[in-house]
């Protein structure tokens, strides 16, 4: 015997996406930004990718608002850079506790519903691509729930704390959009190395019920995020050290199209969002020092959202993150010119 309660019987993706069907128009902006994002990612294309927008996307609408001033510094700087933005619906929790983002509660006040957060995030992800011409970046927190998102999503990241788990290399391995793993919070490179190993090549393994067979990811890729030491303290892994030693062991294993996601949150900033600039700037110095990590580097993971910094859920402050905190968007939209200009 289980010792849980089963609630209700969900809907099948398939179920989900008759009810809310992508437009050939919506399907034809997903294939063609997926084509570009493949191109960025093996190195046909040298613009830089920016995943960039809140932590959570809490409020559906706060999160419209954000991802259209977003499509409009998009065309400022088209040339340079490739605009990915964040729609993460669900969040890990380090002990279980707290918000677990729209997928568990499509409202924060409010007990969780799934049945509710399924149809929710599917919304959202449409609504994004409709009303602002972008697919965008989501977590791949439950490997399972991919299928209600897949004809949407730009992007997918693989969290620190999922980076080791069979299920999430296997199911990226069937992917045809780019994987990002997260090197875990530890910090011990060789897990993220076995993860995109792992998502690179074919493999049969069970699947939503199914006998499946993968035929590999050539776009699973390193995201660094920095790390936790013994004592729990925040460490970088950005550094000039740190990238140059991500590509020695890029280079001694047999990978397709080598790459890395620098995020300047999480361990790289400390949980400090407004450290996020210097850190970009940081990087781009070295990608214009050294041409192997230009190569090597596609870009950032940005946290970013309407306001600065974060607050408790039912505090009420509108496009303010109930999770990590951000960047808010006037120093976003100056990062991304700044950015720009220095390419």
């Amino acid at each position: 015997m289980m010792n849980m309660e089963f609630e209700r019987k969900l809907t099948i993706p398939k179920e989900t996406k008759e009810m809310y069907p992508v437009t050939p128009e919506m399907a034809e902006i997903v294939k063609q930004r997926a084509a570009e994002i493949s191109d960025i990612f093996s190195g046909k294309d040298d613009r830089l990718i920016l995943i960039i927008g809140p932590c959570s996307a809490d409020n559906p609408d706060a999160v419209l608002d954000y991802i259209s001033r977003l499509r409009k510094v998009q065309e400022q700087v088209k040339d340079e850079i490739f605009i990915i933005p964040r729609v993460y619906t669900n969040k890990p929790r380090t002990t279980g506790a707290g918000y677990k983002g729209l997928l568990h509660q499509p409202d924060p006040g409010a007990k969780p519903d799934v049945y509710k957060g399924i149809i929710a995030t599917r919304e959202l992800h449409m609504r994004a691509l409709k009303e602002t011409g972008f697919s965008c970046a989501d977590e791949m927190l439950y490997p399972d729930n991919h299928r209600y998102l897949d004809d949407l999503l730009a992007y997918v990241a693989v969290g620190a704390r999922s980076v080791e788990n069979q299920e999430h290399r296997l199911v990226s391995s069937g992917l045809d959009i780019p994987v990002g793993m997260k090197n875990p919070t530890a910090g011990d490179l060789s897990v993220m190395m076995n993860a995109i190993t792992a998502a690179q090549h074919g493999h049969s393994f069970i699947y939503r019920g199914w006998a499946v067979h993968s035929k590999g990811n050539p776009y699973a890729h390193a995201i660094m995020r920095g790390y936790l030491n013994k004592h729990g303290q925040s460490l970088p892994n950005y550094h000039y050290e740190d990238i140059a030693h991500l590509a020695e062991l890029y280079a001694s294993g047999e990978f397709a199209n080598p790459a890395a996601i620098i995020d300047t949150n999480h361990a790289n900033s400390g949980k400090n969002p407004l450290e996020q600039p210097r850190i970009c700037k940081e990087v781009l110095s070295m990608r214009r020092y050294n041409n192997d990590i230009k190569k090597l580097v596609k870009g950032f993971m940005i946290e970013s959202y309407i306001e600065d910094g974060a607050q408790k859920i039912g505090e009420g402050c509108y496009g303010k993150s109930i999770t990590d905190p951000c960047l808010g968007w006037e120093k976003s939209e100056r990062l991304i010119l700044e950015i720009a200009e220095m390419l």
